[in-house]
């Protein structure tokens, strides 16, 4: 599989704007499910009188709903959800909620071995996060290369993965395409295919390795 090469100038759209800025989160769940019922009727194009009639609640119960003067019940909600088609948990989605975040000082990455490691090849965990709203798992690795012989069979698994070349220059194999990397270059690609590093160039060699896949259900 070969990758495509991006050029300067060209222009890659993509459906996710990296920078919005989202509403912020309500901390009272009462008025957070309030905006969010109003927010999904005006969507609609629906006055609360005919929202009350679509759902055999009262004027005045909408109201102390969406004002967030009341706190209804699932049953309501629900009753809601099917008037305006959207989803029981899409009410909750302004409500605060937890969200984790892993800082790792400098150096102080977790040391690992992985399948397919020899010595002189390190590869540090630089944060971990399990299970996560995004349904996505991310593994961010700062890998070092540091003896001419650290050379290894090829890797084949799950997912993306992103590589950021910090230090030295290595010969990067991804299928039957070899990528000569330096310093500030990126390789980004389906780790599916046979891939690592095929011939270290310049020592030592260090690079930031980013592996994403989806997380299991379960």
């Amino acid at each position: 599989m070969k990758l495509n090469e991006i050029e300067p100038g060209m222009i890659v759209r993509l459906s996710q704007d990296p920078h919005s800025i989202r509403e912020g989160r309500e901390k009272v769940l009462e008025v957070a499910i309030g905006r969010e019922v109003r927010a999904f009727r005006k969507r609609k194009g629906i006055t609360v009188a005919e929202l009350s009639s679509m759902t055999n609640l009262s004027i005045g119960m909408l109201s102390k709903i969406e004002n967030g003067n009341t706190s209804p019940s699932l049953t309501t909600l629900q009753t809601l959800a099917n008037a305006l088609s959207v989803p029981l948990t899409s009410f909750f989605r302004q409500y605060e909620e937890f969200r984790e975040a892993v800082h790792t000082k400098s150096g102080k990455g977790v040391e690992i071995e992985r399948e397919g490691t020899r010595a002189g090849h390190q590869y540090n965990l630089l944060g971990h996060i399990g299970n996560n709203s995004s349904g996505v798992m991310v593994e961010p690795y700062l890998i070092e290369l540091t003896e001419t012989s650290d050379t290894f069979d090829t890797f084949q698994h799950d997912g993306l993965e992103t590589i950021y070349v910090l230090e030295g220059e290595v010969d990067y194999r991804h299928g039957g395409q070899i990528y000569p990397l330096k310093p500030g270059d990126t390789l980004f690609f389906d780790a599916d295919a046979p891939h690592g590093p095929e011939t270290l160039v310049k020592l030592p060699i260090r690079y930031l390795s980013i592996i994403s896949y989806p997380q299991l259900k379960g």
